[in-house]
C-alpha cells in the first residue's frame, strides 16, 4: 500500500469517526464540564427536571423527524402545540369537561391539523414549507378566534360578567405533575414515544416504506408501496406527537396562554435535524433526536445554572445546530470522497 493510499484510508477512518461519534462527544464533554464547575447540575433531580423541561420540545421534534422521513418537513408543530393548549383550557375551563375529555378533543384536533397537511401536501401538491407554513398561520388564527384573543385560566371572568365554571382538573395536571414511581410523567411519555417510533421506523416494514418514500418516491412506487397513503400517515402523526406536546405545556402552565408554543417550532426543528448526524445516522431517526434534545436541555440547564442571560441559549442552540449539520454533512461527504479516492488508488 503507499503512502498515499495509507493517508487516504487515515483520513477517511477519522472523517468517519467525527461523523458518527463526534455528536455524542461534543455532548459528554458539554455534561461534564457543567458536572464539573456546578455540583447541582449533577443531582438525579435536576437531571429528571432536564428531561421533564425538554419533553415537549423532543415529542414535538420527534414529529418533525417522521414528517422528514418521507421527504418532508412540518413547520406548523409550533402552531398545534399551542392550538392544544388553548384549546384544551377552552374544554375544561369554559366548556366544564373533565381532563379526559380535554386530552381526547386535542388529539382528535392534532390529527385533524396533521390531516389538513396531508391534504395540501399529498392531494393538492403544495410543496411542504409553503403548505405547512400556511396552516401554521390558519392554526393560530383560529387558535385566536376561539379564545377571543385571550388567555384562559380557572374562575376567569368571562365577557358578560360572569365567572367561567370549569377549573383545569387534577387529572390532566397529572399529566405535568405526576410520577409513575420517581420518574415524572412528562419523562416517561417522552422515552415511551422515542422507544415507539425508533421500533416502528427501524424494525417494522411500516418504518422501511417511510424511508423508502423518503429515500426516492418513484421507486418505492414501482415497488408496490403506496406513496401517497405514507406520506398521509407520516404528517398525520406528526400532528398527533406536535398535539401531545402542547398537552403537556398546557399541564405545566395551568392555563390557556395564548402565546405558548411560539417558540416550539425553531427548537423542535433543531433537535429533529441534529438527530440525522447522531451516530452518523445520516437520516431522520428517533433516538438521535431524543439526543439532540436533550442536549439542548443540558445547555440551557448549564447556561443558567452559570448565571449567563437567558438570550445566550438561542446563541447556543444555534451553535449547537451549526456542529450538528457540520457532522451531518461536511465531515460525512469529506468521509465518501476521501474512501472514493482511496478505491480509485488501489
Amino acid at each position: 500500500m503507499t503512502t498515499a493510499a495509507l493517508s487516504a484510508r487515515l483520513g477517511g477512518a477519522i472523517s468517519a469517526g467525527v461523523a458518527r461519534w463526534g455528536f455524542i462527544a461534543v455532548t459528554v464533554l458539554l455534561i461534564g464540564f457543567f458536572a464539573a464547575t456546578e455540583p447541582n447540575f449533577r443531582t438525579v433531580d435536576n437531571l429528571l427536571g432536564m428531561l421533564k423541561f425538554i419533553a415537549p420540545t423532543a415529542i414535538a421534534g420527534l414529529g418533525v423527524a417522521l414528517a422528514m422521513t418521507v421527504g418532508g418537513i412540518d413547520l406548523s408543530v409550533g402552531a398545534s402545540a399551542g392550538f392544544a393548549v388553548s384549546i384544551s383550557a377552552w374544554t375544561m375551563v369554559i366548556a366544564n369537561q373533565v381532563g379526559g375529555v380535554a386530552v381526547a378533543t386535542v388529539l382528535a384536533c392534532g390529527a385533524i391539523i396533521g390531516a389538513l397537511n396531508a391534504l395540501l401536501v399529498v392531494v393538492a401538491r403544495i410543496p411542504d414549507l409553503l403548505a405547512t407554513l400556511t396552516t401554521m398561520f390558519v392554526v393560530v388564527g383560529l387558535k385566536l378566534i376561539i379564545v377571543d384573543g385571550q388567555s384562559i385560566s380557572s374562575r376567569m371572568t368571562l365577557p358578560d360578567g360572569g365567572t367561567a365554571a370549569g377549573v383545569f382538573t387534577a387529572d390532566f395536571l397529572w399529566l405535568d405533575r405526576g410520577k409513575i414511581g420517581p420518574i415524572p410523567v412528562p419523562v416517561l411519555l417522552f422515552l415511551v414515544l422515542t422507544a415507539l417510533l425508533w421500533f416502528v421506523l427501524e424494525h417494522t416494514r411500516w418504518g422501511r416504506a417511510l424511508y423508502a418514500v423518503g429515500a426516492n418516491p418513484e421507486a418505492a412506487r414501482l415497488a408496490g408501496i403506496r406513496v401517497s397513503a405514507y406520506r398521509a400517515a407520516a404528517y398525520i402523526g406528526c400532528g398527533l406527537l406536535a398535539s401531545i406536546a402542547g398537552l403537556l405545556l398546557s399541564a405545566r402552565i395551568g392555563q390557556g396562554d395564548v402565546s405558548a408554543g411560539n417558540s416550539l417550532l425553531l427548537d423542535a426543528v433543531a433537535v429533529a435535524l441534529v438527530g440525522v448526524s447522531v451516530l452518523g445516522a445520516g437520516k431522520p431517526n428517533a433516538w438521535g433526536t431524543a439526543l439532540g434534545a436533550v442536549l439542548i436541555a443540558v445547555m440551557v440547564t448549564g447556561f443558567t445554572m452559570l448565571g449567563l442571560p437567558y438570550y445566550a441559549q438561542d446563541f447556543g442552540k444555534g451553535i449547537v445546530l451549526l456542529v450538528a449539520l457540520l457532522f451531518s454533512f461536511t465531515f460525512a461527504r469529506r468521509r465518501v470522497a476521501v474512501t472514493a479516492g482511496s478505491t480509485t488508488s488501489r
